[in-house]
């Protein structure tokens, strides 16, 4: 059996402890050497096979192709990063300027020009502030405004979220009381007047986010709540900053600014296509009052999630917006172009219309077209344990590679992919 010592001195594995660590590549040898003393594999191939059980990359979170048609897929991280905003990151993972003015040599204001770059996207804005997600956004700003006071609330507004996350629990953590107005699909302006009273730390309005009430329904807007005399806090949810057109019906932080709201809420992470952050966005008094409150030190974000945030708000459009604008019969001449050439090697690949979908909780009921490449059902298994790990979706026994969320650049891995995988799906 060959000795742990020696194997460390084998140039493959030395060079990986230099990349991965010591300790994750002695594990791979440990497994290997454990095959070898099972009767697996012979002693001989235990320096291949530590080699071949070695991590692509030195964290845990392996890189996938996301052709779901989802563009804002939850389970996969949501938005990816454009690529100014990955520079940006490395180029802020070393000591940086994040809180220091280098001309005096003083502390300053932490993440000042991502501030700044939000506060020049957001102009209707007096005040920007940045924590770590949207729900700390809105536990923020019940914390500062409402704690020991009423937030008044539609019923039809009391959401829950993914992986059973319900807002109400959220908002009633922070010492709140919810004051429930209106009904499940008519809510009216006079509801919320008739419960506003000395109490109130401010009226809720929540998009519904992942799901749609239609029918016989009533929604007080932004400009009649602002009406009422109290502070009116707005979460928009999916990080919409301006109206988009592909998106008529999407709230947008403008728009809620503009007719009134006193505060907005948001994600950093969905249709802004930054990095996961909460978005505070309204009155300068109330941002600052919320910035300056104890609890917006423990939400506060890093210095990577600044600098990738600042990069998207004034690089080149993010991967989100571009897979949102997509065209349609250019992605059909990809999907064509794909299922062409894995025919060619004796795939079953097909070229077939999809319906792509926002996810992330924005959007909902909307759908984008789009193409896919189909293949048999067992390929989605075989795909998502590949080498480069790629996610599809099952519709009607068969397995779609939707190619709206999937970079062109990255339709040569894709077709590889499915190459690979092809020994594990049998056909």
């Amino acid at each position: 059996m060959p000795r742990t010592d020696a194997l460390l001195r084998d140039p493959r594995l030395a060079a990986a402890a230099g990349r991965l660590g010591e300790r994750v590549v002695k594990a791979a040898i440990r497994q290997a050497q454990d095959r070898a003393r099972s009767g697996g594999i012979p002693p001989e191939r235990v320096p291949d096979t530590a080699v071949a059980l070695l991590p692509a990359t030195p964290g845990g979170l392996r890189p996938v192709i996301n052709a779901t048609g989802v563009l804002l897929h939850t389970n996969l991280g949501r938005a990816p990063l454009s690529e100014a905003a990955r520079q940006a990151v490395a180029a802020a993972a070393g000591p940086t300027d994040v809180e220091l003015d280098l001309a005096s040599g003083v502390r300053a204001r932490r993440g000042r020009s991502a501030l700044a770059a939000l506060a020049d996207r957001v102009p209707a804005a007096g005040g920007v502030h940045v924590v770590n997600n949207g729900a700390a956004a809105l536990i923020l700003a019940a914390t500062a405004l409402a704690a020991g006071k009423e937030i008044v609330i539609s019923r039809g507004e009391m959401v829950e979220i993914g992986d059973g996350f319900r807002l109400p629990d959220l908002l009633v953590s922070t010492g709140a009381r919810l004051r429930e107005v209106g009904t499940t699909n008519r809510t009216s302006a006079a509801d919320y007047a008739a419960a506003i009273g000395p109490d109130t730390g401010f009226v809720l309005k929540v998009h519904p986010s992942n799901f749609r009430v239609t029918g016989f329904t009533r929604a007080a807007g932004t400009g009649e709540l602002a009406a009422l005399g109290v502070p009116v806090v707005v979460d928009i949810g999916s990080g919409l900053l301006a109206p988009h057109p592909g998106l008529p019906e999407e709230p947008d932080a403008d728009t809620a600014l503009r007719a009134g709201a006193a505060l907005v809420t948001a994600s950093g992470d969905k249709l802004l296509g930054g990095p996961q952050c909460g978005l505070l966005l309204g009155r300068e008094d109330l941002v600052r009052e919320l910035a300056r409150h104890p609890l917006a030190r423990a939400l506060r974000v890093d210095k990577l999630t600044l600098a990738a945030l600042e990069a998207t708000l004034t690089g080149p459009p993010a991967p989100t917006a571009t897979a949102l604008t997509a065209d349609p019969a250019a992605l059909r001449h990809r999907a064509d172009r794909l299922a062409t050439a894995l025919s060619g090697d004796g795939i079953d690949a097909r070229a077939v219309e999809s319906a792509a979908t926002v996810g992330g909780g924005g959007a909902p009921g909307v759908t984008l077209d789009s193409a896919a490449v189909s293949l048999p059902e067992p390929y989605a298994a075989a795909l998502r344990t590949g080498p480069v790990p790629v996610v599809g979706r099952l519709e009607a026994g068969r397995c779609l590679l939707d190619l709206r969320a999937v970079p062109p650049e990255d339709d040569t891995w894709l077709a590889d992919a499915v190459r690979a995988a092809r020994p594990a799906a049998g056909r």
